[in-house]
């Protein structure tokens, strides 16, 4: 199992991999100035090449959070979410993506990013977060589960619009 530790300051993470080896990485949360961290991204991370005019739609729109783990001025990992505000329900924090670099796998780089994408969503109010991923991903459920995350089955449907 992977190992993190938090050193100051707070986006600065050792991570610790199977293999024994420890490596420094950054964690930093992202905002419309900081397009230019798009420039360099390992492969694996996100699942699709970046479009600049989504880029900044994301990232300038209400709710939208990101961070994003740098190995120097590469990006590794992506963890991206959207605070939702319901009439009926406490504020929750919804986990769209959750990316890492296949070569960055089982090094903390994942559980850093999901432990900042939690702090900053309750630093806006969140109560909860929630996230799906596919039964068979050994590798995601493994990390939820560590984080105490509540498991429940649920039907997926997509719809064109």
């Amino acid at each position: 199992m992977a190992r993190c530790e938090l050193f100051e300051p707070r986006t600065t993470w050792a991570g610790t991999g199977s293999g024994g080896l420890t490596m420094v990485f950054t964690i930093r949360r992202i905002t419309a100035v900081d397009v230019g961290l798009f420039a360099n991204i390992a492969a694996d991370v996100f699942d699709e090449p970046i479009h600049p005019e989504r880029l900044s739609a994301y990232l300038t729109a209400p709710g939208h959070i990101m961070v994003l783990a740098l190995d120097g001025d590469l990006v590794v990992g992506q963890c991206a979410g959207v605070v939702h505000r319901h009439p009926d329900k406490v504020t929750e924090l919804y986990v769209d993506e959750v990316g890492t670099a296949t070569a960055y796998l089982r090094q903390g780089v994942a559980t850093a990013m999901l432990t900042e994408l939690f702090a900053w969503g309750r630093e806006l109010g969140c109560v909860e977060a929630w996230l799906g991923t596919e039964i068979d991903n050994d590798a995601a459920n493994g990390l939820y589960r560590r984080f105490g995350g509540a498991e429940d089955t649920i039907k997926y449907y997509e719809f064109k619009l």
